[in-house]
Parts: C-alpha cells; sequence; structure tokens
C-alpha cells in the first residue's frame, strides 16, 4: 500500500481535489508514494482523477454492508486497509462523514490524529502538521508521533488544488476485507433531501446577520443575492432565532463556503463565521459599527445603515443587470 492514502466514499465529495493535493504533497516530503482507497463503489472518472492529482495506486474495497448509511462497516473496513498495508498515513477530506469515522479509526488503531489540517512538511524524520484553530483565528502545529499511521482529515477550504506535475495512471486494485461481525449501532432512518443549489457551490453570497435587526429586513438579503445572480446566507443567530433555515447558515457549524464575492451584512465577524467565508476572494463588509471584527476581514467595507445601503445597492444591481446584453 501507498505512503500516503488518500480515503473516501460514496459520490465524490467537494475538496478530493485539494485532499489529493495535500497528500501528495506529503508523500513527497516523506519520499514516498500517494496511493487513493475508495470503501463502496467507485464513483465514476475517480482513477482518472487519482492519476491527475498523482496518486499512483487506486484500492477499492467493495462489499454490501459500505452501502448503508452507518460509519461501523466504515471503521472496520478501514481498519482492515490500514493494518494490511501499513501507511505512514492516512488523510480524508474533513466532510461530516469524515469527522464521525477519522477519530474512531485512530481510537482503533491507537494512532494520533489532527483535525482541520492545512499543511504537512517533514523535517529530520519528523512529521509535523499545522492546522486550523480557533474558527481560523490562528494555527496549531502538532509532533506527530510515529508509532502507527497519523490520521489527518484535511481543511479543504484553506488547501488549494494543484494537479500533479506528471499525472500518473494509477494500478488499479480490489481489496477484500471481513465485515461478516459488523453490525451497525446507529442507523439513519430519514435523511434530509438536498434541494436546489447548495451555499459550498456558490459564487456569490450575500449573507444576513443580527444587524440586519428585524426578520423582514432579511428579505433585502435575498433581493441583493437574486440581483447578484448569487445566493442568500445567514449567520448562526438569524437561525437560531427562527429567521431562516440552517440551509443558510454560513460558519464552522453551518456550511463552509468559498464563493468569489462574500458580501456580509450587519455580521460582525466573530471567528465561528468567518469560519465558513475566509476562504472567500473578496469580501464586502457593511456594518455600522465601524470597529467590528468584520472589517478586518474585508477588502471593502461600507459604515452605515444597512436598511438604507441595501435598498440602493439592490437598484444599482438592478439596473446593471438590465443593461447587459
Amino acid at each position: 500500500m501507498a505512503d500516503v492514502l488518500v480515503c473516501g466514499w460514496g459520490e465524490l465529495v467537494r475538496g478530493i481535489e485539494e485532499t489529493l493535493t495535500f497528500g501528495r504533497k506529503l508523500a513527497f516530503a516523506l519520499g514516498g508514494k500517494l496511493g487513493a482507497l475508495v470503501l463502496g463503489e467507485a464513483p465514476k472518472g475517480i482513477s482518472d482523477l487519482a492519476g491527475h492529482y498523482g496518486a499512483t495506486t487506486l484500492d477499492t474495497l467493495s462489499d454490501p454492508r459500505l452501502a448503508g448509511n452507518g460509519a461501523d462497516a466504515l471503521v472496520d473496513a478501514l481498519v482492515q486497509a490500514c493494518r494490511a498495508g501499513a501507511p505512514r498515513a492516512v488523510v480524508f477530506p474533513q466532510t461530516f462523514d469524515a469527522r464521525l469515522v477519522a477519530p474512531r479509526l485512530a481510537g482503533r488503531l491507537g494512532a494520533p490524529i489532527v483535525m482541520n489540517a492545512i499543511n504537512a512538511e517533514v523535517e529530520g524524520g519528523i512529521l509535523r502538521v499545522t492546522a486550523s484553530a480557533y474558527g481560523g483565528d490562528t494555527h496549531a502545529v502538532y509532533e506527530v508521533a510515529k508509532e502507527g499511521p497519523a490520521i489527518l482529515a484535511v481543511a479543504t477550504t484553506a488547501v488549494r488544488a494543484e494537479p500533479a506535475p506528471s499525472p500518473t495512471a494509477p494500478t488499479l486494485r480490489e481489496l477484500a476485507a471481513n465485515l461478516s461481525g459488523v453490525s451497525e449501532r446507529i442507523r439513519i432512518i430519514e435523511a434530509a433531501s438536498a434541494k436546489g443549489p447548495r451555499l459550498e457551490d456558490a459564487g456569490i453570497i450575500v449573507a444576513g446577520g443580527r444587524g440586519l435587526g428585524a426578520r423582514e429586513h432579511f428579505a433585502l438579503i435575498e433581493q441583493l443575492a437574486e440581483a447578484f445572480g448569487g445566493m442568500a446566507g445567514a449567520s448562526r443567530p438569524l437561525v437560531d432565532d427562527g429567521w431562516v433555515d440552517a440551509s443558510r447558515q454560513v460558519g464552522l457549524t453551518g456550511h463552509i463556503t468559498r464563493p468569489a464575492l462574500y458580501v456580509a451584512v450587519g455580521i460582525s465577524g466573530a471567528s465561528q463565521h468567518m469560519a465558513g467565508c475566509a476562504a472567500a476572494k473578496t469580501i464586502v463588509a457593511i456594518n455600522k459599527d465601524a470597529d467590528a471584527a468584520i472589517f478586518k476581514h474585508a477588502r471593502y467595507g461600507i459604515i452605515g445603515n444597512c436598511l438604507e445601503i441595501l435598498p440602493a445597492l439592490i437598484r444599482a444591481a438592478r439596473e446593471r443587470r438590465q443593461a447587459e446584453p
């Protein structure tokens, strides 16, 4: 098995390219090779994608038990694969599923684990992993023990996807695992269906916070987002107060986004919220508090009453769209 193993399952998740990039650079630092492991049915195009980012092997492990929505079978399969192949590092994109699986895998293997990883380097044979901490306000550097594989979950919004200089044609291998004794202890009875576009995929997001003052004012956020051809988002307080659905929440406990443009209206800029939008190419802040932390993150800022500013922006955006050929 490869020295660094990037793991995934189900459909290709957002961030897999960044995770493969992270894994390839780590493998190079270790003087080893990058491999990919897909649990369950392999998504279409995964071989080409893995090779495009430098994986020399692509292992698949198919079993009907992996098609369920529990984590026990996934953890068991990963434990068996790691014990058989002895990789130096096992890397996941930090998705919701990975947050459930990675810590359990580390516990079963007695291995060190680092979540929110954004960089890894090797000095004198010692692996050091840098991780985002406190909602991205600071970084922590961990010196990883040599015993057992290092389990790493990558904060993909902080890593830039970079195809390998020389793409590979990965060797395909089918692995086997004994999952006959696995009994899922947690079963998902019903999963919420995702309809329409996702905040994570939006190129433009206009997000509102408590500075809007009242629930009915969120309509201005939706109107500006529509005028920009983007999506409306919200800070956690608006979700907690029932103003908007949780599907709109941006932040550490909501959606992690990276749009080209993020307009934050009436949002203070707390670290928990910024963790969900700090990767935006351009942040525009609108807030009446000139000392609001959001202005430290914004490229452009408007200090004033958002209820006066938003209607003017909506009119200007609509006029511009109407003038476009």
